[in-house]
């Protein structure tokens, strides 16, 4: 079940991350600093993402979990910010960077997500 869950969950996330990843590039390419880049290209997937992932991965997407939803990605956005942050005074650049920590933040937010979201365990 963890394994087929997992999967369900890398390739709705694949979807999402190739569309926050595409206005996150195109939002830093416009002048954006890269935190309201990031932070806008969160809030634009984050409602697709809840019925994608809620119905797709987890079994469903009833609007009572949407606040833990937010909330995770809150959680997880923060994280993105810090990490970018340090990867840029290493010296990469800022879509270098992100990218770099795509698959760990996926991972952190499946962990969110399938305890604290939707509950299964």
């Amino acid at each position: 079940m963890l394994n087929s869950q997992l999967l369900r969950f890398l390739v709705v996330g694949g979807l999402n991350t190739a569309v926050g990843y595409a206005l996150f590039a195109v939002l830093s390419w416009a002048g954006l600093p890269y935190p309201l880049a990031i932070g806008l290209a969160t809030i634009a997937g984050v409602a697709f993402n809840f019925q994608s992932t809620g119905r797709l991965v987890f079994g469903g997407a009833p609007l009572s979990l949407l606040w833990r939803f937010v909330a995770a990605y809150v959680l997880v956005y923060l994280i993105n910010i810090g990490a970018v942050a340090l990867l840029l005074r290493a010296g990469l650049n800022v879509y270098v960077a992100n990218a770099l920590v795509i698959l760990p933040l996926a991972l952190i937010s499946f962990v969110l997500q399938r305890r604290f979201v939707f509950g299964t365990s």
